[in-house]
């Protein structure tokens, strides 16, 4: 169910949604153009340079690279693509992030030969995908439905997958801010990382299923025409007892440096209530990236 073959067809799933109901919300579209989801930028697009159909579809794709030389080489890459689709009462979105972490290791090859390489020690990436339909264009309530995936090195876990669906609104808009939030049943699956050592002496993965309550709160605010300050948080809470519970929070400033080249500064708080007593429940990440909007 959560493997990584079928979220791309989940995903492209959400995206032909709207396009099947198009003919059905035409006349509702243009009384809706001001309704926008909960992790959609306050920035809208100016209406002339919209297409005629009321279909708008943006990707964004950023960059940022760290290599250290010297008494140590390694070497950072942080990447990843966001792809957003409108049109009507429906919008999506589906997010790509990737980080690599590699470093030198040594390899006696001989007594008197010993070879260098830089191999990956860390890895750590994920994908994931919204899709909301406004249900009042006044009000601005929607309801959503969400997954996602993510594989990552760093944790005690090999991978972690959820879903939710729920209901959302957009609480507070003015001219240079905004507030969104939704909130709603799902469904989380983790499944336990296992060292090489374990899997020697026989130990295999575990699978964790549980029922979560899934809330999420998006803060933006437009400091000046070209810096942006988000502030996200997702709370994915574990119903039974005992089960990881996983709370996220997210801080950035974008700045624009011309039309479609942007610098982010961004830093991330990763908090899961129960993992293996060697790990830490607790993980940051802060970069600094460029992003180049196409």
């Amino acid at each position: 169910m959560f493997n990584r073959f079928i979220l791309l067809p989940i995903f492209v799933l959400y995206c032909a949604l709207p396009i099947r109901s198009h003919a059905q919300e035409q006349t509702t579209e243009s009384s809706s153009a001001d309704a926008s989801d909960i992790l959609f930028s306050l920035e809208k697009a100016d209406e002339s340079q919209q297409p005629s159909s009321g279909t708008l579809f943006t990707a964004s794709a950023q960059l940022g690279f760290l290599y250290l030389t010297g008494n140590t080489r390694s070497a950072d890459i942080k990447t990843g693509l966001d792809l957003r689709f409108e049109r009507g009462l429906w919008r999506s979105f589906f997010v790509f992030d990737l980080l690599v972490k590699k470093t030198e290791t040594e390899t006696q090859i001989s007594d008197d030969e010993l070879r260098k390489e830089l191999e990956t020690t860390d890895q750590k990436w994920s994908i994931s995908s919204q899709t909301n339909y406004t249900l009042d264009a006044t009000n601005q309530n929607y309801i959503y439905g969400s997954v996602f995936y993510e594989e990552n090195r760093f944790s005690g876990f090999d991978s972690q997958a959820s879903v939710s669906t729920g209901w959302g609104r957009r609480w507070f808009e003015n001219k240079t801010a905004s507030f969104d939030a939704d909130i709603g049943p799902g469904f989380k699956r983790d499944v336990t990382q296992v060292t090489t050592e374990e899997m020697t002496a026989g130990l295999t993965s575990k699978t964790e299923d549980t029922l979560i309550l899934q809330a999420q709160a998006l803060y933006i605010r437009h400091i000046n025409e070209h810096i942006e300050f988000k502030q996200s948080f997702t709370v994915k809470h574990a119903i039974e007892v005992g089960q990881n519970s996983i709370y996220k929070a997210e801080s950035s400033i974008t700045s624009k440096l011309i039309d479609s080249l942007q610098l982010k500064v961004n830093f991330v708080i990763d908090y899961n209530s129960k993992v293996d007593d060697d790990k830490e429940n607790l993980n940051t990440e802060t970069s600094v990236v460029l992003i180049y909007s196409f």
